[in-house]
């Protein structure tokens, strides 16, 4: 079956079916849609910010997309176009010798495809709890196939006495996958507590190990950078991965400025 970026699958706004040239500048107003959405709360986000960003016109825009909105929409499809990568994590070897590598695997994958697309699983979040009905079923989309695999492993794996989390795998897979979406999406919440990323994978995959194979992790299994800190009560301002996602955010927005500042 052919995926949706096939060129059969693109039109322009009127129907047509463009080019080769026509679908480099699709892609390239995709991208810089998605770089905007870094900085830039959507609804802020104008057709000529894109455009400008692209070095097109609102006009070039405009045979493609009808408006803001319908690109992001096409990137979250992209988005659940590719997570099958996080089902196949997932449904990898949770025999007892493999297990706890892939349950760090797994936590590791969702950490990973989170950040890649923060920006845009932003949108679909807040849209999600706005209820915007198109958004949420890409939602629904997105984490479905991962949910159904995971219950699948969940109800297969382990010595055949059940999952320590209930009686129903879905239950179950459903409210893993809830915990791995959520950590992934507040990370840098969690950074500016002083918690660590890699000790926040290192509870994750000792959560779904359990929940998995009903055997807790193995003896000296841990996760590299997530011993144990001193006691704290309040934010630690600065943890690494927060520091890299502020250098990251205002980097972009110096960029969309000096872009601005060239145009006027």
């Amino acid at each position: 079956m052919a995926l949706p970026e096939d060129p059969e699958f693109i039109a322009t706004t009127d129907g047509r079916v463009p080019g080769r040239r026509g679908r480099a500048t699709r892609q390239r107003l995709l991208e810089c849609t998605a770089e905007l959405l870094v900085a830039t709360p959507w609804r802020s986000i104008k057709v000529i910010d894109i455009a400008r960003r692209a070095g097109t016109s609102p006009a070039a825009f405009y045979q493609y997309f009808e408006n803001v909105e319908a690109a992001i929409t096409v990137l979250a499809e992209e988005l659940v176009e590719g997570v099958g990568v996080l089902a196949d994590l997932v449904d990898g070897d949770w025999s007892d010798g493999a297990s706890w590598t892939t349950a760090v695997a797994v936590v590791e994958g969702f950490m990973e495809y989170w950040e890649t697309n923060r920006a845009v699983f932003r949108v679909v979040e807040l849209t999600t709890v706005e209820g915007d009905l198109r958004f949420q079923g890409l939602r629904v989309r997105a984490l479905n196939a991962v949910t159904v695999t995971l219950a699948r492993v969940i109800a297969t794996a382990g010595d055949g006495s059940g999952s320590p989390t209930g009686a129903d795998p879905m239950a179950a897979a459903g409210t893993l996958i809830a915990m791995l979406t959520q950590v992934a999406g507040h990370r840098y919440g969690f950074e500016f507590w002083g918690i660590r990323t890699a000790s926040l994978v290192d509870s994750q995959a000792r959560l779904l190990h359990w929940a998995v194979t009903g055997r807790p992790a193995p003896d000296g299994a841990s996760v590299a950078g997530a011993e144990s800190p001193r006691p704290r009560t309040g934010p630690v301002v600065g943890g690494g991965a927060a520091a890299a996602r502020s250098a990251q955010v205002k980097a972009a927005s110096s960029r969309a400025k000096a872009i601005r500042s060239k145009k006027k």
